[in-house]
C-alpha cells in the first residue's frame, strides 16, 4: 500500500489542473496586474476572472471579494479591521472557544488593546447555543466572529440562524468558512453573512492565498498600507499565479463527489468504534458533521505515538490543528466540549480528501487494532 494523506484538513494536495492553469502565469504572463500596458493588462483580466469565479460561488459580487494571502491574514483583517474602525464607541466581540487559534489570539490581542470579548461555550458535540449568543449581544457589540465548521472536530454551526440573530440585532456577523467553503454550499445572501474568510490551500489549490469577502457598504480599516490594491483595502501586488490557481479549484470544486467522502468517513468511524474497545468519537455524527472530518480519542493510547506509527505503516494523519501541531499545547477545542487531559492526549484526526479510496480506509481499519493495542500495552513497536 502507498502512503495514504488523512490530513487533508490541514493542507490538501494541488490539483493538477490548478498547476497547469497557473504555470503561464509564472512564465509567459508576469506582468504586474497594477500596470497599464498590455502586459499588466493580461494578468489583470485574469485576476478579475478568478475573482468573478469565487464571487459567483458564493453568491456575492466580485467587487465584495478582496484577495488575501490566506485564511490567517483575512480572520485578523475582519477582527482588527472593525475593530479599529468601531474603537471606542463600540468595542465588544462575540466569538466560541472553539475558534481557530488566529481568531482567539487576535480576540485576545484586541482584549490587551482596550476591546471587550464574549467567548461562548459549546455543548460535548461542539454546537453553540443560539440563545447564548443572542444573549450575548448587546448596544457595544460590533462583531459576531463564528467558524462554519471546526477544524478539528468537524462540527457543522447553524451559521444561517446566527446570521439572522446578528441582523435582527445590527450587528455585523463574520465566519471563518476556510473548512467548509466549496464542500458545503454557502449563499452569503440568504445566510446573513457579512464577512467571510475562505482560502485556497483548502480545496486543492496553493498556499499562500485567501479571500476575505466584505459585504459591500461595511467600512472596515486596511491593515496593509501602501499602493491602494484592491479597491484600497489590502494593499501589495496581488498574486496572480496563486489567484489564478484558486479560481481553477474552486471551478474544479464542483466534480468533487462529497457524498461518497461521507460514506467513507462513516465507514472508517463505525470500523474504528466497532473493533476497537475504549473509542469515542469527537463531534457530531452525519449530516451535522464536516463530510470529511473524523476525531476519534483512543483511551489509554498516547496520540503523538499512535499517529508515529500510523506513519510508519504509510498513513499520516494528524493529533488536532495544524497550526499548533508544533506547540506540544493542550486542544482548547477539545477541552472546551469537555475532554479530560488524557482523552485530548488520546485523540487523532483523520481527514479525508476526493482522493481517498476505500480500499486505504480498510488498510487503515486493519492495522489501526495491533497498533492501538501494543500501545496500551506499553510495547515498543517495531517498523
Amino acid at each position: 500500500m502507498k502512503s495514504i494523506y488523512l490530513d487533508n484538513a490541514a493542507t490538501t494536495k494541488i490539483d493538477n489542473e490548478v498547476l497547469k492553469s497557473m504555470k503561464p502565469y509564472l512564465e509567459e504572463f508576469y506582468g504586474n496586474p497594477s500596470s497599464v500596458h498590455i502586459k499588466g493588462q493580461e494578468t489583470k483580466k485574469a485576476l478579475e476572472n478568478a475573482r468573478r469565479v469565487i464571487a459567483e460561488s458564493i453568491n456575492a459580487k466580485s467587487e465584495e471579494i478582496y484577495f488575501t494571502s490566506g485564511g490567517t491574514e483575512s480572520n485578523n483583517w475582519a477582527l482588527k479591521g472593525l475593530f479599529f474602525k468601531n474603537y471606542p464607541k463600540k468595542n465588544h466581540i462575540v466569538t466560541s472557544k472553539i475558534e481557530h487559534d488566529c481568531v482567539i489570539k487576535t480576540c485576545k490581542w484586541i482584549e490587551k488593546n482596550g476591546g471587550k470579548v464574549t467567548y461562548l461555550d459549546v455543548d460535548k458535540e461542539g454546537f453553540i447555543n443560539l440563545k447564548d449568543l443572542e444573549k450575548s449581544l448587546t448596544g457595544k457589540t460590533f462583531l459576531v466572529s463564528l467558524m462554519h465548521a471546526n477544524n478539528e472536530i468537524g462540527t457543522l454551526q447553524d451559521i444561517e440562524n446566527m446570521g439572522k440573530i446578528c441582523k435582527n440585532k445590527g450587528v455585523l456577523f463574520h465566519t471563518d468558512a476556510a473548512q467548509t467553503y466549496t464542500k458545503i454550499p454557502i449563499d452569503v445572501k440568504k445566510m446573513n453573512i457579512n464577512l467571510m474568510t475562505i482560502n485556497s490551500h483548502k480545496i486543492y489549490g496553493p498556499k499562500g492565498v485567501g479571500v476575505l469577502y466584505i459585504k459591500e457598504g461595511i467600512k472596515i480599516e486596511p491593515l496593509l498600507h501602501g499602493g491602494g490594491h484592491e479597491n484600497g483595502l489590502r494593499s501589495g501586488t496581488e498574486n496572480v499565479p496563486g489567484i489564478v490557481g484558486f479560481g481553477k479549484a474552486v471551478e474544479i470544486s464542483k466534480k468533487i463527489n462529497f457524498q461518497k467522502i461521507s460514506e467513507l468517513r462513516d465507514s472508517l468511524i463505525t470500523g474504528i468504534l466497532t473493533n476497537i474497545p475504549k473509542t469515542n468519537l469527537n463531534g457530531p455524527v452525519g449530516e451535522k458533521r464536516l463530510p470529511t472530518n473524523v476525531n476519534i480519542s483512543f483511551g489509554g493510547a498516547e496520540g503523538e505515538a499512535l499517529g508515529a506509527y500510523l506513519e510508519n505503516k504509510g498513513v499520516y494523519v494528524s493529533t488536532g490543528s495544524a497550526c499548533m501541531s508544533n506547540t506540544n499545547s493542550e486542544s482548547h477545542v477539545l477541552k472546551a466540549i469537555g475532554l479530560s487531559g488524557k482523552e485530548q492526549d488520546s485523540s487523532i484526526r483523520f481527514t479525508l480528501g476526493k482522493e481517498t479510496k476505500k480500499k486505504e480506509i480498510s488498510y487503515v481499519l486493519k492495522v489501526l487494532p495491533g497498533i492501538v493495542e501494543k500501545l496500551r500495552m506499553g510495547e515498543v513497536i517495531n517498523n
